[in-house]
């Protein structure tokens, strides 16, 4: 028996639970406790979870992945937080590898995510964000290849299947509601990257994630969020003069992504999140202090530095390819 506990926010996931809680009880590392917080389902989810042992925190309607994980959060008192999607399912040694992987003093961790189907492609590694605001799920879509064999330190873990150290919500507070769902997770990494707290990915911890499977990747509910809480990162964390300093590559990038969502047939979704970022823009950025410009340029330039060097070992993108040539 560990001291974590796993924080599950669900809604509507009867279906995915059924493939989850198999691969929980199959831990060899068993976790203390699974707190279901169930975001207002009306299925079967609450009665399922709990016939299978878990405790269930039930919120009367849907108030997102945020919101749901700090009600969790609140409601344990475990030294370590495993957060979960409900759509996932962990290798039997998943839990213990990241576990041991903390020992070392990291604040957070995760494994390699793999997508289903058994054919050896990741849905994630672990995450970086570009000047622009535009974040990058590392490894997503790539076959399982040897640049992401090796554990490293990382500073932003997806929140699809990780475990922390209570303290750094102790110091950092939640995940920022307002984003909903999409993006808190990378809200958070920069909030650890720039306070200094850092994190492991651990490789041969292993899960498997149906990815999207509330809305889907290029559902129009997504991409207006995605769209919107992109803005939402430049208000919170940006500096006063970023303009200045970052305006071209913000400008780009988001034009960019906007392309991509056009091409999808998700060009107003793209256009509402923009507008609904930029109305609340003044609202976000009086939230806390942005990040010392110094301080935050350093930061996504590295990250900026560690994409191009991952794209020379597992070949050009033609995002991010477009991306460089337009802002390097």
């Amino acid at each position: 028996m560990s001291e974590v506990v796993l924080v599950i926010p669900n809604w509507n996931g009867e279906a995915h639970l059924r493939r989850l809680f198999p691969s929980l009880a199959a831990q060899t590392c068993a976790p203390e406790r699974i707190l279901i917080v169930d975001n207002g389902s009306t299925d079967g989810s609450v009665d399922y979870a709990r016939s299978q042992g878990a405790v269930v925190l039930a919120l009367e309607r849907n108030f997102g992945f945020a919101v749901a994980v700090n009600r969790g959060i609140a409601a344990t008192t475990e030294p370590l937080i495993g957060i979960l999607n409900n759509d996932v399912t962990l290798a039997p040694d998943y839990l213990g590898r990241v576990v041991d992987s903390l020992r070392g003093g990291a604040s957070f961790a995760s494994g390699k995510i793999y997508q289903p189907g058994g054919h050896n492609v990741l849905d994630a590694a672990w995450d970086l964000v570009t000047r622009a605001a535009l974040p990058l799920r590392c490894g997503h879509g790539q076959p399982d290849a040897p640049p992401f064999d090796e554990p490293r330190t990382v500073d932003i873990v997806p929140l699809t299947a990780a475990l922390f150290q209570r303290r750094v919500f102790d110091v950092l507070g939640g995940l920022d509601e307002r984003f909903e769902s999409y993006l808190e997770d990378v809200d958070l990494g920069l909030r650890c990257a720039l306070s200094g707290l850092n994190g492991r990915y651990v490789p041969a911890a292993r899960a498997e994630h149906w990815g999207s499977a509330t809305l889907g990747v290029w559902h129009p509910e997504t991409v207006r969020r995605m769209a919107r809480n992109q803005v939402y990162l430049v208000a919170k964390h940006y500096p006063r003069h970023w303009p200045l300093s970052l305006g071209w590559p913000v400008l780009a990038g988001q034009l960019l992504w906007g392309v991509a969502a056009l091409k999808q047939g998700r060009g107003i979704p793209w256009l509402v999140g923009k507008l609904q970022g930029l109305r609340e823009y003044a609202q976000v950025r009086g939230a806390g202090p942005a990040a010392p410009e110094g301080e935050l340029a350093a930061l996504l330039d590295r990250f900026e530095r560690e994409l191009i060097e991952l794209q020379m070992k597992t070949g050009p993108d033609r995002f991010w390819s477009w991306y460089f040539r337009w802002t390097r």
